[in-house]
């Protein structure tokens, strides 16, 4: 089947590039349902954009590079938030219902932003919204063709291009083949104990580009979100979010004792960046303390209405928020790391592009600021799209196709999988240092002599090269935390 465009991930990311790319004829591939796989959805905060009275790109750039430690692409960053208003005019249009008020946008706050301008969609189900429309609009589109339930295994090439991808679903294995492969299929929280994301941010996507030769830059960037809720039952995987959006509507972080440690660690308390925030959790947890997000004055009474999705989640493991606190734990959030690409999404491998959170752009520098996540997915999947849509169209006869590869088995077994989230939880999470990344170079060693499938494999080769890139940065810089970094820096 020949295509003038293969998008692998149908997040938000990847809907935008295949939208926008009409009328060229667009292959989607999603491992579940469209729209309904990936972690656009789970996305509570909103979308950043200068859209409100005072505002401007110019400031939402500079809260941007302050965030990211002033180690971003500016020519990225300018980019971003340039169009960030016209990209959510664009939702609008596709049927984006978000939350007005009387003379506009009802305008949220979230930490690092010097003022009000997360737009959100039914409170805090930006995310759920943000999809279902992009979702119609996907199955309603005459030049999409969706795969869905098919899982891209691995990427063809013909001479270092890449020309197709190889991918299994329940009827079989089948070769797409097209000039153009884009990879917009998400992160890495799969790889860590505790996760904000689903099971399908397994890191895919940078095991497929290193397969094939393409470069990855910042690995070492993990940001991590303060306030996930800690479960009954302790477990690990995806927890359930609990919005920044609620510390920016005033809820705060009390110890067991009940009370606040953030403003004896920062000067903005809870409202400081994500890394501060979360270290300061972590912190607490290392010395034996429970952390908890008490909202009950802040919010109170107003929770369900405000909060709907937290409030649910809350419920469900036997909490009111309205009236109690709520136990929160740090996970893996985003990852600023990713598959090097230039201003026009390209790989390192010709005929490889990639979009979106496994994308590394350079847009986040060291740490991402608040809500420019579904942003960034939204703004350089339509430019991406866009570009394509304005090319010539390129005959499939242009290139020999390869065989099919063999059949790849992708499964990843509970040990390996157990070993390599508890492993780069201690030693390439929210503190890292020397000896115990070292330690943990020489684990997945042993993992990787281990691991009976390709899928496990994959799993430890994108874990070893995080960690390798943890250990080269010697310094302390955003969501990278040495602890380290002051003795190495004066030796």
């Amino acid at each position: 089947m020949h295509f003038d465009l293969i998008v692998i991930g149908s997040g938000i990311a990847g809907l935008s590039t295949a939208l926008s790319a009409a009328p060229r004829r667009v292959a989607l591939i999603t491992r579940g349902v469209l729209a309904d796989d990936g972690a656009s959805r789970w996305a509570q905060g909103g979308i950043a954009a200068a859209v409100g009275p005072g505002d401007s790109a110019q400031a939402h750039a500079r809260d941007t590079r302050i965030a990211g430690n002033e180690l971003n692409d500016l020519a990225a960053v300018d980019a971003l938030t340039g169009a960030a208003a016209e990209a959510v005019a664009w939702l609008e249009a596709c049927g984006v219902g978000f939350d007005r008020a009387a003379q506009g946008y009802l305008l949220g706050r979230e930490a690092a932003h010097s003022q009000a301008r997360i737009v959100h969609a039914h409170g805090d189900a930006t995310g759920a919204e943000v999809m279902r429309a992009l979702g119609a609009a996907a199955r309603a589109a005459t030049h999409l063709q969706c795969f869905e339930q098919h899982l891209a295994e691995s990427l063809l090439q013909v001479d270092g291009r890449v020309v197709g991808v190889a991918a299994a679903g329940a009827q079989g294995r089948i070769g797409l083949f097209a000039p153009h492969v884009v990879l917009a299929t998400g992160g890495i929280g799969a790889l860590y104990r505790h996760t904000t994301n689903p099971a399908t941010a397994d890191a895919t996507g940078l095991a497929l580009a290193l397969e094939a030769g393409a470069g990855l830059a910042d690995l070492e960037f993990v940001q991590f979100h303060p306030t996930a809720l800690r479960t009954r039952d302790g477990r690990s995987g995806q927890l359930p979010l609990l919005t920044e959006a609620l510390r920016g509507a005033g809820a705060v972080l009390v110890n067991g004792a009940g009370r606040r440690f953030m403003p004896a660690v920062a000067r903005d308390a809870e409202l400081a960046p994500r890394d501060v925030v979360a270290r300061a959790v972590w912190a607490e947890l290392e010395r034996g303390e429970t952390v908890w997000l008490d909202a009950t004055r802040a919010v109170g009474a107003a929770f369900p209405q405000r909060f709907p999705t937290v409030f649910a989640s809350c419920l469900a493991e036997g909490i009111d928020p309205c009236t109690q606190r709520i136990p929160v734990v740090p996970a893996q959030h985003y990852h600023m790391g990713g598959v090097r690409v230039d201003a026009a999404g390209r790989s390192t491998v010709a005929g490889l592009y990639a979009v979106g959170e496994v994308a590394c752009s350079g847009v986040h520098g060291a740490n991402r600021l608040a809500s420019n996540s579904l942003l960034e997915g939204l703004v350089f999947g339509r430019a991406l799209g866009r570009n394509f849509a304005q090319q010539p169209v390129q005959p499939a006869a242009r290139f020999d196709l390869p065989a099919m590869t063999e059949p790849v088995d992708g499964t990843v077994g509970a040990t390996i999988d157990t070993a390599v989230r508890d492993l780069l939880w201690r030693h390439a999470g929210l503190v890292r240092d020397a000896q115990g990344l070292q330690q943990a170079q020489k684990t997945l060693q042993m993992l990787q002599r281990e691991a009976a499938t390709h899928g496990e494999r994959r799993r430890v080769a994108v874990a070893h090269c995080i960690v390798a890139a943890a250990l080269q940065r010697r310094d302390s810089v955003g969501a990278h935390y040495r602890r380290d970094a002051a003795q190495m820096r004066t030796g």
